[in-house]
Protein backbone atom coordinates (compact mmCIF):
# COMPACT_ATOMS: atom_id res chain seq x y z
CA UNK A 1 0.00 0.00 0.00
CA UNK A 2 1.44 3.34 -1.04
CA UNK A 3 -1.02 5.63 0.78
CA UNK A 4 -3.19 5.71 3.90
CA UNK A 5 -6.26 6.13 1.67
CA UNK A 6 -5.78 2.57 0.38
CA UNK A 7 -5.80 1.12 3.92
CA UNK A 8 -9.48 1.80 4.51
CA UNK A 9 -9.09 4.60 7.08
CA UNK A 10 -11.88 7.12 7.63
CA UNK A 11 -11.56 10.65 6.25
CA UNK A 12 -11.13 12.17 9.69
CA UNK A 13 -8.19 9.87 10.40
CA UNK A 14 -6.65 10.66 7.01
CA UNK A 15 -6.81 14.35 7.93
CA UNK A 16 -5.20 13.65 11.30
CA UNK A 17 -2.40 11.70 9.61
CA UNK A 18 -1.67 14.65 7.34
CA UNK A 19 -1.76 17.12 10.22
CA UNK A 20 0.92 15.18 12.16
CA UNK A 21 3.11 14.55 9.11
CA UNK A 22 2.14 10.93 8.35
CA UNK A 23 2.20 11.19 4.56
CA UNK A 24 2.84 7.59 3.48
CA UNK A 25 2.51 4.43 5.57
CA UNK A 26 5.62 2.62 6.74
CA UNK A 27 5.97 -1.09 5.95
CA UNK A 28 4.46 -2.28 9.22
CA UNK A 29 1.57 0.18 8.91
CA UNK A 30 0.90 -0.82 5.30
CA UNK A 31 0.77 -4.52 6.20
CA UNK A 32 -0.98 -4.46 9.60
CA UNK A 33 -3.66 -1.74 9.55
CA UNK A 34 -6.03 -3.45 7.11
CA UNK A 35 -5.98 -6.91 8.83
CA UNK A 36 -6.66 -5.20 12.19
CA UNK A 37 -9.60 -3.32 10.66
CA UNK A 38 -10.85 -6.67 9.33
CA UNK A 39 -10.97 -8.02 12.89
CA UNK A 40 -7.89 -10.25 12.87
CA UNK A 41 -5.39 -10.69 15.68
CA UNK A 42 -1.98 -9.38 14.68
CA UNK A 43 1.68 -9.97 15.49
CA UNK A 44 3.94 -7.26 14.08
CA UNK A 45 7.73 -7.23 14.26
CA UNK A 46 9.78 -4.40 12.74
CA UNK A 47 12.90 -2.37 13.45
CA UNK A 48 12.86 0.42 16.01
CA UNK A 49 11.58 3.71 14.60
CA UNK A 50 9.36 2.04 12.00
CA UNK A 51 5.99 3.40 13.15
CA UNK A 52 4.63 0.48 15.19
CA UNK A 53 2.51 2.64 17.53
CA UNK A 54 0.53 4.18 14.68
CA UNK A 55 0.12 0.72 13.13
CA UNK A 56 -2.18 -0.26 16.01
CA UNK A 57 -3.41 3.19 17.12
CA UNK A 58 -5.00 4.15 13.78
CA UNK A 59 -7.26 1.09 13.32
CA UNK A 60 -8.23 1.10 17.02
CA UNK A 61 -9.24 4.76 16.81
CA UNK A 62 -11.36 4.04 13.74
CA UNK A 63 -13.19 1.25 15.59
CA UNK A 64 -13.73 3.49 18.64
CA UNK A 65 -15.20 6.26 16.48
CA UNK A 66 -17.84 3.80 15.19
CA UNK A 67 -18.95 2.53 18.61
CA UNK A 68 -17.45 4.45 21.55
CA UNK A 69 -18.20 2.92 24.94
CA UNK A 70 -16.53 2.12 28.26
CA UNK A 71 -13.01 0.78 28.32
CA UNK A 72 -12.64 -0.16 24.65
CA UNK A 73 -8.91 -0.90 24.49
CA UNK A 74 -6.13 -1.89 26.91
CA UNK A 75 -2.52 -1.23 25.94
CA UNK A 76 0.17 -2.90 28.08
CA UNK A 77 3.77 -1.74 27.95
CA UNK A 78 6.84 -2.58 30.06
CA UNK A 79 7.92 0.96 31.02
CA UNK A 80 6.20 4.01 32.43
CA UNK A 81 7.83 6.40 29.98
CA UNK A 82 6.64 4.38 27.00
CA UNK A 83 3.09 4.33 28.43
CA UNK A 84 2.98 8.13 28.49
CA UNK A 85 4.41 8.32 24.98
CA UNK A 86 1.77 5.93 23.59
CA UNK A 87 -0.94 7.96 25.35
CA UNK A 88 0.36 11.14 23.70
CA UNK A 89 0.10 9.56 20.25
CA UNK A 90 -3.45 8.34 20.89
CA UNK A 91 -4.44 11.82 22.11
CA UNK A 92 -3.04 13.59 19.06
CA UNK A 93 -4.60 11.20 16.55
CA UNK A 94 -7.88 10.85 18.47
CA UNK A 95 -8.50 14.51 19.23
CA UNK A 96 -11.40 14.97 16.74
CA UNK A 97 -13.50 12.27 18.44
CA UNK A 98 -12.95 13.49 22.00
CA UNK A 99 -10.91 10.45 22.97
CA UNK A 100 -10.59 9.82 26.71
CA UNK A 101 -7.57 7.91 28.00
CA UNK A 102 -6.04 6.93 31.33
CA UNK A 103 -2.39 6.12 32.03
CA UNK A 104 -2.00 3.58 34.85
CA UNK A 105 1.63 3.24 35.94
CA UNK A 106 3.58 2.93 39.16
CA UNK A 107 4.94 5.94 41.00
CA UNK A 108 1.70 7.94 40.70
CA UNK A 109 -1.26 8.40 43.04
CA UNK A 110 -3.23 5.13 43.12
CA UNK A 111 -6.46 6.69 44.40
CA UNK A 112 -6.54 9.19 41.54
CA UNK A 113 -5.92 6.36 39.10
CA UNK A 114 -8.85 4.41 40.59
CA UNK A 115 -11.12 7.40 40.06
CA UNK A 116 -9.90 7.73 36.46
CA UNK A 117 -10.63 4.05 35.78
CA UNK A 118 -14.11 4.38 37.30
CA UNK A 119 -14.88 7.05 34.68
CA UNK A 120 -14.43 4.35 31.98
CA UNK A 121 -11.98 5.99 29.56
CA UNK A 122 -11.92 4.67 25.98
CA UNK A 123 -8.22 3.68 26.22
CA UNK A 124 -6.23 2.44 29.21
CA UNK A 125 -2.44 2.44 28.78
CA UNK A 126 -0.77 0.62 31.65
CA UNK A 127 2.27 -1.15 33.01
CA UNK A 128 1.35 -4.68 34.17
CA UNK A 129 2.35 -4.32 37.83
CA UNK A 130 0.22 -1.28 38.62
CA UNK A 131 -2.82 -2.46 36.62
CA UNK A 132 -2.69 -5.85 38.37
CA UNK A 133 -2.64 -4.02 41.72
CA UNK A 134 -5.85 -2.18 40.76
CA UNK A 135 -7.55 -5.39 39.65
CA UNK A 136 -6.67 -7.08 42.93
CA UNK A 137 -7.76 -4.17 45.14
CA UNK A 138 -10.90 -2.67 43.55
CA UNK A 139 -14.07 -3.55 41.68
CA UNK A 140 -14.92 -0.05 40.44
CA UNK A 141 -14.06 -0.87 36.81
CA UNK A 142 -14.23 -3.85 34.47
CA UNK A 143 -12.16 -5.05 31.54
CA UNK A 144 -14.68 -7.70 30.50
CA UNK A 145 -15.98 -5.66 27.57
CA UNK A 146 -12.75 -4.54 25.94
CA UNK A 147 -12.43 -5.09 22.19
CA UNK A 148 -8.65 -4.69 21.90
CA UNK A 149 -5.66 -5.87 23.93
CA UNK A 150 -2.32 -4.50 22.75
CA UNK A 151 1.06 -5.72 24.03
CA UNK A 152 3.67 -3.19 22.96
CA UNK A 153 7.29 -4.35 23.30
CA UNK A 154 5.65 -7.77 23.56
CA UNK A 155 8.93 -9.71 23.71
CA UNK A 156 9.79 -7.98 27.00
CA UNK A 157 6.27 -8.27 28.45
CA UNK A 158 6.29 -12.03 27.84
CA UNK A 159 9.40 -12.50 29.97
CA UNK A 160 9.07 -14.30 33.31
CA UNK A 161 9.30 -11.11 35.42
CA UNK A 162 5.85 -10.00 34.20
CA UNK A 163 4.15 -13.41 34.23
CA UNK A 164 2.33 -13.17 37.60
CA UNK A 165 0.87 -9.73 36.85
CA UNK A 166 -0.11 -10.71 33.30
CA UNK A 167 -1.94 -13.77 34.65
CA UNK A 168 -4.07 -11.52 36.88
CA UNK A 169 -4.80 -9.16 33.97
CA UNK A 170 -5.64 -11.88 31.44
CA UNK A 171 -8.11 -13.44 33.90
CA UNK A 172 -9.94 -10.10 34.04
CA UNK A 173 -10.21 -9.62 30.27
CA UNK A 174 -12.92 -10.38 27.74
CA UNK A 175 -12.24 -13.48 25.66
CA UNK A 176 -14.00 -11.88 22.67
CA UNK A 177 -11.23 -9.44 21.92
CA UNK A 178 -8.63 -8.74 19.26
CA UNK A 179 -5.09 -9.25 20.50
CA UNK A 180 -2.29 -7.23 18.92
CA UNK A 181 1.37 -7.81 19.71
CA UNK A 182 4.15 -5.53 18.47
CA UNK A 183 7.90 -5.62 19.01
CA UNK A 184 11.23 -4.66 17.46
CA UNK A 185 12.76 -8.05 18.22
CA UNK A 186 11.29 -11.49 17.57
CA UNK A 187 11.74 -14.01 20.39
CA UNK A 188 10.87 -17.65 20.96
CA UNK A 189 7.94 -16.54 23.12
CA UNK A 190 6.40 -14.59 20.23
CA UNK A 191 6.98 -17.43 17.80
CA UNK A 192 5.36 -19.90 20.20
CA UNK A 193 2.39 -17.57 20.67
CA UNK A 194 1.96 -17.36 16.92
CA UNK A 195 1.90 -21.16 16.68
CA UNK A 196 -0.59 -21.64 19.52
CA UNK A 197 -2.97 -18.75 18.75
CA UNK A 198 -6.49 -20.04 18.17
CA UNK A 199 -7.55 -17.28 15.82
CA UNK A 200 -4.63 -17.71 13.39
CA UNK A 201 -3.37 -14.14 13.68
CA UNK A 202 -1.96 -12.12 10.84
CA UNK A 203 1.81 -12.12 11.20
CA UNK A 204 4.17 -9.56 9.71
CA UNK A 205 7.91 -9.49 10.20
CA UNK A 206 9.96 -6.85 8.48
CA UNK A 207 12.66 -8.92 6.75
CA UNK A 208 16.20 -7.61 6.62
CA UNK A 209 19.66 -9.14 6.83
CA UNK A 210 20.66 -6.31 9.17
CA UNK A 211 18.83 -5.80 12.49
CA UNK A 212 19.55 -2.05 12.69
CA UNK A 213 18.61 0.67 10.22
CA UNK A 214 20.94 1.70 7.39
CA UNK A 215 21.01 5.33 8.55
CA UNK A 216 22.71 4.33 11.82
CA UNK A 217 26.50 4.68 11.99
CA UNK A 218 27.82 2.20 14.59
CA UNK A 219 31.22 2.78 16.19
CA UNK A 220 33.24 1.71 19.25
CA UNK A 221 35.98 3.16 21.45
CA UNK A 222 38.30 0.73 23.27
CA UNK A 223 39.83 1.77 26.60
CA UNK A 224 41.03 0.60 30.03
CA UNK A 225 38.09 -0.14 32.36
CA UNK A 226 39.29 2.14 35.17
CA UNK A 227 39.15 5.38 33.16
CA UNK A 228 35.93 4.97 31.14
CA UNK A 229 34.53 8.23 32.52
CA UNK A 230 37.54 10.12 31.12
CA UNK A 231 36.96 8.73 27.65
CA UNK A 232 33.25 9.56 27.93
CA UNK A 233 34.00 13.19 28.84
CA UNK A 234 36.47 13.47 25.96
CA UNK A 235 33.87 12.03 23.60
CA UNK A 236 31.28 14.53 24.81
CA UNK A 237 33.69 17.42 24.40
CA UNK A 238 33.91 16.49 20.75
CA UNK A 239 30.29 15.54 20.05
CA UNK A 240 28.45 17.94 22.32
CA UNK A 241 30.50 21.10 21.92
CA UNK A 242 31.14 20.72 18.19
CA UNK A 243 27.53 20.74 17.00
CA UNK A 244 25.57 20.64 20.27
CA UNK A 245 24.02 17.29 19.41
CA UNK A 246 21.25 15.68 21.46
CA UNK A 247 22.76 12.63 23.16
CA UNK A 248 21.46 9.70 25.22
CA UNK A 249 24.03 7.90 27.39
CA UNK A 250 22.96 4.42 28.51
CA UNK A 251 24.36 3.06 31.77
CA UNK A 252 24.04 -0.35 33.49
CA UNK A 253 22.69 0.62 36.95
CA UNK A 254 20.74 3.33 38.77
CA UNK A 255 23.80 4.23 40.83
CA UNK A 256 26.01 4.48 37.78
CA UNK A 257 23.39 6.68 36.11
CA UNK A 258 23.22 8.99 39.13
CA UNK A 259 27.01 9.24 39.40
CA UNK A 260 27.46 10.00 35.70
CA UNK A 261 24.70 12.61 35.57
CA UNK A 262 26.14 14.46 38.57
CA UNK A 263 29.68 14.12 37.22
CA UNK A 264 28.75 15.58 33.84
CA UNK A 265 26.81 18.42 35.45
CA UNK A 266 29.83 19.27 37.62
CA UNK A 267 31.99 19.28 34.47
CA UNK A 268 29.62 21.76 32.77
CA UNK A 269 27.68 19.33 30.62
CA UNK A 270 24.08 20.11 31.65
CA UNK A 271 22.12 16.85 31.62
CA UNK A 272 19.10 15.04 32.99
CA UNK A 273 18.95 11.59 34.62
CA UNK A 274 16.42 8.83 34.02
CA UNK A 275 16.39 5.75 36.24
CA UNK A 276 13.96 3.77 38.38
CA UNK A 277 15.08 5.15 41.76
CA UNK A 278 13.80 8.60 40.78
CA UNK A 279 10.17 9.47 41.47
CA UNK A 280 7.85 9.30 38.48
CA UNK A 281 7.41 13.07 38.48
CA UNK A 282 11.19 13.59 38.33
CA UNK A 283 11.46 11.01 35.52
CA UNK A 284 8.79 12.80 33.50
CA UNK A 285 10.45 16.16 34.18
CA UNK A 286 13.81 14.81 33.00
CA UNK A 287 12.26 13.57 29.76
CA UNK A 288 10.45 16.88 29.27
CA UNK A 289 13.70 18.84 29.67
CA UNK A 290 15.44 16.61 27.17
CA UNK A 291 12.61 16.59 24.63
CA UNK A 292 12.34 20.39 24.78
CA UNK A 293 16.16 20.62 24.49
CA UNK A 294 16.58 22.54 27.73
CA UNK A 295 19.36 19.99 28.20
CA UNK A 296 21.03 18.16 25.32
CA UNK A 297 22.22 15.11 27.28
CA UNK A 298 20.09 12.41 28.92
CA UNK A 299 21.82 9.80 31.11
CA UNK A 300 19.57 6.75 31.40
CA UNK A 301 19.40 3.14 32.45
CA UNK A 302 17.55 0.68 30.23
CA UNK A 303 14.19 2.09 31.38
CA UNK A 304 14.77 4.49 28.48
CA UNK A 305 15.86 2.00 25.86
CA UNK A 306 12.50 0.70 24.63
CA UNK A 307 10.10 2.51 22.38
CA UNK A 308 10.90 6.12 23.30
CA UNK A 309 10.56 8.26 20.20
CA UNK A 310 12.52 11.52 20.54
CA UNK A 311 13.23 12.75 16.99
CA UNK A 312 16.03 15.12 18.05
CA UNK A 313 18.32 12.33 19.34
CA UNK A 314 21.39 12.26 17.10
CA UNK A 315 23.79 10.18 19.21
CA UNK A 316 23.51 7.16 21.51
CA UNK A 317 26.50 6.30 23.72
CA UNK A 318 26.63 2.91 25.42
CA UNK A 319 28.68 3.51 28.56
CA UNK A 320 28.62 -0.26 29.03
CA UNK A 321 28.28 -3.02 26.45
CA UNK A 322 24.66 -4.23 26.74
CA UNK A 323 24.10 -7.68 28.22
CA UNK A 324 22.48 -9.03 25.06
CA UNK A 325 22.27 -8.19 21.34
CA UNK A 326 18.54 -7.54 21.82
CA UNK A 327 19.27 -4.87 24.44
CA UNK A 328 21.84 -3.30 22.09
CA UNK A 329 19.29 -3.13 19.25
CA UNK A 330 16.75 -1.37 21.47
CA UNK A 331 19.31 1.10 22.85
CA UNK A 332 20.75 2.22 19.52
CA UNK A 333 17.22 2.36 18.12
CA UNK A 334 16.68 5.62 20.04
CA UNK A 335 18.49 7.40 17.20
CA UNK A 336 18.34 7.18 13.39
CA UNK A 337 14.55 7.05 13.55
CA UNK A 338 12.11 7.64 10.69
CA UNK A 339 14.85 7.89 8.05
CA UNK A 340 17.14 10.28 9.95
CA UNK A 341 20.88 9.76 10.34
CA UNK A 342 22.24 8.74 13.73
CA UNK A 343 25.45 7.71 15.49
CA UNK A 344 25.89 4.98 18.13
CA UNK A 345 29.18 4.73 20.03
CA UNK A 346 29.88 1.86 22.43
CA UNK A 347 32.62 2.11 25.07
CA UNK A 348 34.54 -1.17 25.15
CA UNK A 349 37.05 -2.46 27.68
CA UNK A 350 39.30 -5.50 27.61
CA UNK A 351 36.49 -7.53 29.22
CA UNK A 352 33.88 -6.85 26.51
CA UNK A 353 35.37 -8.38 23.36
CA UNK A 354 33.25 -11.56 23.34
CA UNK A 355 30.07 -9.61 24.02
CA UNK A 356 30.77 -7.22 21.14
CA UNK A 357 31.42 -10.12 18.77
CA UNK A 358 28.05 -11.61 19.76
CA UNK A 359 26.32 -8.29 19.03
CA UNK A 360 28.03 -7.96 15.65
CA UNK A 361 27.01 -11.49 14.71
CA UNK A 362 23.42 -10.86 15.75
CA UNK A 363 22.97 -7.57 13.87
CA UNK A 364 25.11 -8.72 10.91
CA UNK A 365 27.12 -5.51 11.05
CA UNK A 366 30.74 -4.80 12.02
CA UNK A 367 31.30 -1.86 14.34
CA UNK A 368 34.14 0.45 13.30
CA UNK A 369 36.54 2.25 15.62
CA UNK A 370 35.92 5.84 16.63
CA UNK A 371 39.28 7.60 16.86
CA UNK A 372 40.04 9.53 20.05
CA UNK A 373 43.02 11.65 21.07
CA UNK A 374 44.68 9.69 23.89
CA UNK A 375 46.78 12.70 24.91
CA UNK A 376 43.65 14.80 25.50
CA UNK A 377 42.06 11.96 27.45
CA UNK A 378 45.06 11.74 29.80
CA UNK A 379 44.74 15.45 30.59
CA UNK A 380 41.24 14.78 31.99
CA UNK A 381 42.13 11.95 34.36
CA UNK A 382 42.86 13.90 37.55
CA UNK A 383 39.83 16.21 37.36
CA UNK A 384 37.35 13.52 36.31
CA UNK A 385 38.42 10.83 38.77
CA UNK A 386 38.61 13.21 41.76
CA UNK A 387 35.16 14.61 40.97
CA UNK A 388 33.74 11.11 40.56
CA UNK A 389 35.14 10.04 43.93
CA UNK A 390 33.59 13.08 45.67
CA UNK A 391 30.18 12.26 44.17
CA UNK A 392 30.38 8.61 45.23
CA UNK A 393 31.24 9.60 48.81
CA UNK A 394 28.19 11.89 48.95
CA UNK A 395 25.91 9.19 47.58
CA UNK A 396 27.20 6.78 50.21
CA UNK A 397 26.56 9.35 52.93
CA UNK A 398 23.01 9.83 51.60
CA UNK A 399 22.45 6.01 51.60
CA UNK A 400 21.57 6.12 47.90
CA UNK A 401 19.53 3.07 46.91
CA UNK A 402 19.12 1.84 50.50
CA UNK A 403 15.31 2.06 50.42
CA UNK A 404 15.17 -0.23 47.38
CA UNK A 405 17.42 -2.80 49.04
CA UNK A 406 15.26 -2.72 52.17
CA UNK A 407 12.08 -3.15 50.12
CA UNK A 408 13.61 -6.05 48.17
CA UNK A 409 14.54 -7.73 51.45
CA UNK A 410 10.98 -7.21 52.73
CA UNK A 411 9.48 -8.80 49.62
CA UNK A 412 11.87 -11.77 49.88
CA UNK A 413 10.82 -12.21 53.50
CA UNK A 414 7.12 -12.18 52.55
CA UNK A 415 7.66 -14.75 49.79
CA UNK A 416 9.98 -16.89 51.90
CA UNK A 417 12.86 -16.48 49.45
CA UNK A 418 15.21 -14.54 51.71
CA UNK A 419 18.68 -16.10 51.35
CA UNK A 420 20.28 -17.39 54.55
CA UNK A 421 22.65 -15.08 56.39
CA UNK A 422 26.32 -15.64 55.67
CA UNK A 423 28.22 -17.36 58.45
CA UNK A 424 30.93 -15.24 60.03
Amino acid sequence: MSSFEELGLSNWLLQQCKSVGFLTPTAIQAHCILPILQGRDCLGCAKTGSGKTAAFALPILQKISMDPYGIFCLVLTPTRELAYQIADQFRVLGKPIGLRDSVIVGGMDMMKQSLDLAKTPHIVIATPGRLADHIRSTDTFTLKKIKFLVLDEADHLLEKSFSDDLAVIFDALSQQRQTLLFSATLTDALQELQRLANRKPFFFQMTSSVATVEELEQRYVIMPAKVKECYLVHLLQHLHNAESKSIIIFTPTCRNCQVLSQLLTRLEFPCAALHSLLSQRVRLASLAKFKSQQVKILVATDVGCRGLDIPTVQVVINFNVPSSPKAYIHRVGRTARAGRHGLAVTLITQYDVDRIHAIEASINTKLTEYEVDETEVHKLIDEVMITKREIEIRLNEASFGESRRANKRKQQLIRGTLPPAKKK
